[in-house]
């Protein structure tokens, strides 16, 4: 057993892929010395391409109104405790014009799927923040939309879009969504997102209910295959208004060893250390950094609504002002060799 690891370990650093029988073997085989194995060289391929930068993303929660109800999620429609919030469009833009001045260049504005938020208001939106900061890119991050409104938020100026895929298989995508929802046009979504020219970034939760090695295999698979400009993972984390509950929180160790995979599979992804990660230890984000991610997202909404945008429980940083957020991060991406960059942090293609 160890010599197929060992092998399946070389060749995946020396081809950037396996097949998806694979992928499962050397996640059920996994070990200390593979994960450490691996994160070292996938720390290694990305310094040959990014250096010792993290890069930034500036988050504007501007919105926890949501049409879905997702079985995973605290601001889910059927969650009557949630206390809702809806930022305006001034509200963002100021968000946007105080993190310029922190020294962000990637604003990503995620909310809920909200019918508030039209084509014609997210438009607005989108290109006012490029009129004003023209250097900078502008992510979105509002779930399924029809291929006609992401093109029209495309021509207003959106250079990325965020759309985690959640599962690549379709049976375990239904056994975390309702009937009304697909996995198939959540793929319609993200094959539209990148014909139109987005940079396109999917991912998936770590340690999700009824996720097991075969389905980790499915999403590594999708992504070798997909090519996605980024590839948001991190641990599943229960939220207390939810069915799901009582259901374990994915682990640091696997989403580490995942992240080390991930990079390998596809060197010059953007691949973040997220809040989640953070949120289940306290050094995630830099044990995150250390086993082959490269960007981190400080939260640059209103205090006053941050404890509101609870997607999972103990999410850290709601209490903080946008520049203590980004400081605290600079200072610890800093103790571990790495400095946040002060770009856009575009995908580096060869």
């Amino acid at each position: 057993m160890e010599k197929r690891v060992a092998e399946l370990a070389d060749r995946l650093v020396a081809e950037h892929c396996l097949e998806k029988e694979e992928y499962a073997f050397l996640i059920d085989h996994r070990s200390e010395a593979l994960a450490s194995r691996l994160a070292e060289a996938a720390v290694k391929v990305r310094r040959e391409i990014y250096g010792n930068a993290v890069f930034t993303r500036g988050l504007i929660e501007i919105g926890n109104i949501c049409k879905n109800d997702c079985i995973y999620c605290g601001i889910r429609r059927s969650n009557g405790n949630c206390d809702r919030y809806r930022l305006t469009p001034e509200q963002i833009l100021s968000c946007a014009d105080e993190g310029y001045e922190l020294g962000f260049r990637t604003f990503v504005m995620q909310g809920g799927e909200d019918a508030y938020f039209t084509d014609e208001r997210l438009s607005g939106i989108v290109s006012e923040i490029k009129r004003r900061h023209p250097d900078c890119a502008v992510t979105l991050s509002m779930g399924e939309r029809s291929r006609e409104s992401y093109q029209t938020l495309f021509d207003a100026g959106a250079d990325r879009y965020l759309l985690r895929h959640e599962t690549a298989d379709p049976v375990h995508y239904h056994r975390l969504h309702p009937p009304e929802m697909s996995w198939e046009n959540r793929m319609r979504c993200l094959r539209d997102l990148q014909e139109i020219g987005y940079q396109v970034g999917c991912g998936f939760m770590v340690g999700s209910p009824y996720q097991t090695s075969r389905e980790l295999a499915e999403d590594l698979a999708f992504i070798e295959s997909f090519r996605p400009d980024m590839c948001g993972i991190g641990p599943f984390v229960p939220h207390h208004d939810t069915p799901f509950s009582d259901q374990p929180a994915g682990t640091l160790e696997l989403t580490c060893f995942l992240l080390s995979v991930i990079r390998l599979i596809h060197p010059a992804v953007l691949l973040p250390a997220t809040t989640a990660l953070g949120t289940i230890h306290p050094r995630g984000r830099e044990l995150g950094i250390l086993a082959g991610a490269n960007v981190v997202m400080p939260n640059l909404s209103p205090t006053a609504v941050r404890n509101k945008y609870e997607l999972y429980d103990n999410k850290i940083c709601t209490g903080e002002e946008s520049a203590q957020c980004r400081g605290c991060l600079a200072q610890r991406m800093r103790s571990i060799g790495y400095e946040l960059a002060v770009d856009r942090g575009d995908i580096r293609r060869s």
